[in-house]
């Protein structure tokens, strides 16, 4: 089958190299030259594991090509993925202007029956919009169908996610449009769920929001939990083992970030607002979410007292481990707050290389530690976890330690002499 993925970001790209180990012919389209120059040379113009090398191998093939070229790659092709961005308003509903446009494209240049899927996070309801874009759009009139079928990749391992799926879900109107997709997915093993185009999209915001409220509930009962005295890692582990609830998502820390939860959940409020429905629980959930960083940088404050030139080394940036993704990170709420509190703040991430106002950011967890009067760890990477703290003492002015994500043995590092502060522990 020939499909046309319509954004290269990392879902475009991932979707559109999923096809492609499936057997499809797959076209990426877009408008950003900088991104196709790189795609068409092997290089990703984001991070994200495995990705890379699967590009270069279906290069190589001729399985997958990239175009900026929107007639031809509309025309040539017979499925559609719509991959773009849809971000988050002023009143927090999501932005369709990205999609508004590729269906009025999709409508001048369609020259014979196309399935046209929305694989971008969208509100209920997005699919007959974008119907109706595309038949305003026509030139003369052609039969099309629009599908949705949400993506549910995780940032760090999209690539594991797309191949290896919990499930996929159909939301189409018609029978053929269901047999279509289900040849495009013919390979996987995992359930294909069949649903309406609204169904499906809902099922999108409700499974996101569903994760944020997990975080928050843990959260929550980390504050309490460190006025109980109780460790909430001990809480989660005999929670998580409830098979009705799962361990997953069950980790307290500082809260989540990233392109997609804050956004989603944002977005699904807002829809339950245009329809005068209250998703209280949600709105409870954000709160919890927007104050969490406030919350640890309070205990920072209480356990070192006035920060005012004193050297703090922050120890990650993108919103988790294996992605350069900082929207939403939670890491720059707290290094406003140690800013704003005349704190010296040196950071150090292992892919994300940004230039932040008044920090220094250093090549080393080294350098970046020496001379620290408490380290704060703000994205639970793995290097985080393998460093040798030992050594690290003895480069640090205090041996004072913030576990933002609990990544650490609390009693081996107080074993080691060092002042250890995390999450409801």
């Amino acid at each position: 089958m020939k499909v046309l993925i319509i954004g290269t970001g990392y879902v475009g790209t991932t979707t559109a190299l999923l096809f492609c180990e499936m057997g499809h012919d797959v076209t990426g389209l877009d408008l950003d030259e900088s991104k196709l120059s790189m795609l068409k040379s092997g290089k990703l113009p984001f991070y994200e594991p495995g990705i890379e090398d699967l590009l270069k191998k279906h290069l190589n093939n001729g399985t997958i090509t990239f175009t900026n070229n929107v007639q031809t790659a509309v025309k040539e092709n017979d499925v559609i993925y719509i991959c773009v961005g849809t971000p988050e308003s002023k009143d927090g509903s999501a932005d369709l202007s990205y999609v508004k446009s590729v269906a009025e494209s999709i409508g001048r240049y369609i020259n014979r029956y196309k399935l046209i899927v929305t694989k971008s996070t969208v509100p209920v309801g997005t699919a007959k919009q974008v119907t109706q874009w595309i038949l305003a759009s026509q030139i003369k009139s052609i039969p099309f169908e629009v599908a949705s079928n949400p993506e549910f990749l995780r940032e760090g391992s999209a690539l594991q996610d797309a191949l290896h799926p919990d499930r996929v879900i159909l939301g189409t109107s018609s029978h053929k449009a269901t047999l279509l997709l289900k040849e495009l997915y013919k390979n996987l093993t995992c359930p294909l769920i069949e649903t309406s185009p609204s169904a499906a999209e809902m099922i999108k915001y409700a499974a996101n929001s569903f994760l944020a409220l997990k975080i928050s509930y843990i959260n929550e009962l980390g504050r309490l939990c460190d006025k109980l005295g109780i460790d909430i890692n001990e809480v989660s582990k005999g929670m998580g083992l409830d098979h009705r609830i799962g361990n997953s998502f069950l980790e307290a820390g500082i809260g989540y970030g990233g392109s997609c939860f804050p956004k989603d959940v944002n977005a699904l409020i807002q829809i339950a607002n245009t329809y005068q429905s209250d998703l209280s629980i949600l709105n409870t959930a954000t709160q919890v979410n927007q104050t969490q960083p406030l919350y640890f940088f309070e205990k920072i404050k209480e356990n070192t007292g006035d920060l005012n030139h004193k050297k703090v080394a922050v120890l990650g940036l993108s919103f988790k481990p294996h992605t350069d993704d900082v929207r939403e990170t939670r890491s720059l709420f707290i290094i406003d707050y140690l800013k704003k509190a005349g704190a010296q703040v040196h950071t150090h991430d292992p892919i994300v290389n940004i230039s932040l106002e008044s920090t220094v950011q250093n090549a080393t967890i080294e350098e970046t530690v020496r001379d620290a009067e408490a380290v704060i760890i703000c994205t639970d990477w793995p290097q985080y976890k393998e460093a040798d703290w030992n050594d690290l003492k003895d480069m640090m002015k205090q041996a004072v330690i913030f576990d933002g994500r609990n990544m650490l043995d609390r009693d081996k590092m107080r074993s080691m002499g060092y002042k250890y502060y995390g999450v409801g522990r």
